[in-house]
């Protein structure tokens, strides 16, 4: 299967540059995948297509990563996605992805103004990811990242973003990813609380966002030949005894839960839904593949080509989904990480 029947055209002033406020005043479209029709609402009425019984699956993660813009030597620009501490190499010690990353050689100092830190480029990892060595006391260092680093938007947002916490989950728990998991920015803790007096219930699960979120698909003429980057997940006993036990339709709150819960269900025993995990994945999701874990997927608007998009063809055909990405183009749906929202669920009916 080709890539470029994953393709189609995405203008640039669709791309959501801010979130909308409040977060559940975004629309929603409502595809149900047997029959392929669709339906127009703002996300807080998801109220009224979700029934008691239905599981929501969250992912807890909270984006730890900053970007901080200096210099290098001779003044030349420098860009730093700090992506968390390199323990090996001590406290003040952070992996990084550097830009433009041939220009960070080993040994150069650089220097961010904004936050007035200073580090020595040092070891270069898998991937091209480096290690900092920051001068200054290391907590000082910590806390000066945590409140003046900026927030590590997608390359495709352009727009600064005030508020920090915007790009964040209201349930978020556990620090790690490199981005947020953005179909979960639409809900409020207020919609939570409705959802629940209505008998909806929640389960958490963890996947650590990695760089290779950002990273497109680079075979064109076999998309079964591209090789997912591995990222962490915990799915607990609690979890997978709640998605085993549940009554009505299980939901998976965006692509990052989706492949934490079907990692879980492929390592289950038969005759078990899902069963508990913990570690790395690579799972990789397309079309042709029976998704195990999931009656339902809450997911964003995706890149075109992008393997979000393969994952989303996979429950919807590949007919199914432009249908339903031309139907969101058409009534003027806003797209990606601050983008507006697709339901993928059958009707309870």
């Amino acid at each position: 299967m080709r890539l470029d029947a994953f393709n189609y055209i995405l203008p640039d002033d669709r791309i959501a540059q801010t979130p909308l406020e409040p977060r559940d005043s975004a629309r929603l479209l409502h595809v149900d995948p047997r029959s392929g029709s669709h339906s127009h609402i703002i996300f807080h009425q998801i109220t009224e297509l979700l029934k008691p019984g239905d599981l929501l699956v969250i992912n807890e993660t909270r984006v730890s990563a900053v970007r901080l813009v200096g210099q290098g030597p001779g003044g030349g620009y420098r860009e730093a996605l700090v992506l968390g501490p390199h323990l090996p190499s001590g406290p003040a010690a952070y992996e990084a992805l550097v830009r433009p990353g041939k220009a960070a050689r080993p040994g150069d100092t650089l220097h961010f103004a904004d936050t007035n830190l200073t580090c020595t480029v040092g070891d270069i990892l898998t991937e091209g990811i480096r290690v900092l060595h920051f001068q200054g006391d290391p907590e000082m260092l910590r806390q000066t990242l945590e409140t003046q680093g900026r927030v590590p938007l997608p390359p495709y947002i352009h727009e600064h973003l005030d508020d920090r916490e915007r790009y964040q989950t209201v349930y978020n728990r556990v620090p790690g990813s490199a981005a947020a998991p953005t179909a979960g920015l639409h809900f409020t803790a207020e919609l939570l609380d409705t959802l629940a007096a209505n008998g909806i219930e929640t389960a958490r699960v963890l996947l650590s966002v990695g760089l290779g979120t950002f990273r497109p698909i680079k075979c064109t003429d076999d998309i079964t030949k591209h090789l997912m980057h591995a990222e962490y997940i915990h799915v607990t006993q609690e979890t997978a005894d709640k998605v085993n036990a549940c009554t009505g339709r299980v939901i998976a709150i965006g692509t990052t839960s989706l492949r934490a819960l079907e990692t879980a269900a492929r390592n289950a025993p038969d005759g078990v839904r899902i069963a508990p995990f913990d570690g790395d994945t690579d799972i990789y999701i397309y079309p042709g593949q029976k998704i195990r874990s999931v009656d339902g997927l809450l997911t964003n608007f995706h890149q075109p080509g992008s393997t979000l998009l393969l994952l989303v063809a996979t429950l919807l055909g590949i007919d199914g989904l432009h249908s339903a990405y031309e139907a969101a183009l058409t009534n003027d749906y806003r797209f990606l990480s601050f983008g507006d929202a697709m339901l993928i669920l059958p009707d309870a009916s």
